[in-house]
């Protein structure tokens, strides 16, 4: 292939060029993936506890709600700590929250505010884990294949957003949802793994 389309899909892959991103972006991915099915799977619980439509509208606000109020926070602490390190903790954190969810499920202790105190928390965790993500995307291939990585990044966002909860819907059905609780919390060490073996360059934050 070759020509201005050929040349536009190299520049697309660029950033996939750089080992430490293809690692980093395929941890992401999984991870990301198991983020959503999870995100279902919540939804699907509370529903099933409370038969109450109004109680998934608590669920979206207590899941999203803190983006909203501390996203100008998160942004000052990206600048000033190290990026690796907060991405470590929020992915650290997100996976006890899936796994409590999880134990908390499969025992058949799991009640609403449980539910709803988990999304609160993982809802606190992701804004701070955002801008930090995208922001590490310059470590890893520079600014010249930013562009690259902000757009494959998106492509594996969108994806898991597509694949995740079709999976889920299936998936709860048949098995409940504290499996799939479990699976999410298994996909953040993907994401972990991946972290801990980047080799970052000197100077970097």
């Amino acid at each position: 292939m070759s020509g201005p389309l050929a040349e536009r899909m190299r520049h697309t892959f660029r950033a996939l060029g750089h080992r430490e991103y293809r690692v980093y972006w395929v941890g992401q991915a999984v991870s990301v993936t198991g983020t959503w099915m999870q995100t279902v799977a919540q939804s699907w619980l509370l529903y099933r506890l409370t038969d109450s439509p109004l109680a998934l509208g608590f669920l979206a606000a207590a899941r999203f709600g803190p983006s909203l109020f501390l996203s100008p926070i998160a942004g000052v602490l990206t600048d000033r700590l190290q990026r690796r390190a907060i991405v470590l903790l929020t992915q650290s954190a997100s996976l006890v929250q899936a796994t409590v969810l999880a134990v908390l499920t499969l025992t058949g202790h799991i009640e609403v505010w449980h539910i709803l105190a988990l999304a609160l928390g993982q809802g606190i965790v992701d804004t701070l884990d955002m801008p930090a993500r995208q922001t590490l995307q310059v470590d890893l291939v520079g600014v010249e294949d930013l562009q690259s990585a902000v757009s494959l990044n998106s492509t594996a966002f969108n994806g898991a957003r597509m694949v995740g909860p079709a999976v889920a819907g299936v998936l709860v059905a048949a098995y409940g949802e504290g499996v799939w609780f479990s699976v999410n919390a298994a996909s953040y060490m993907a994401v972990l793994v991946a972290l801990l073996t980047l080799r970052l360059p000197a100077g970097s934050t």
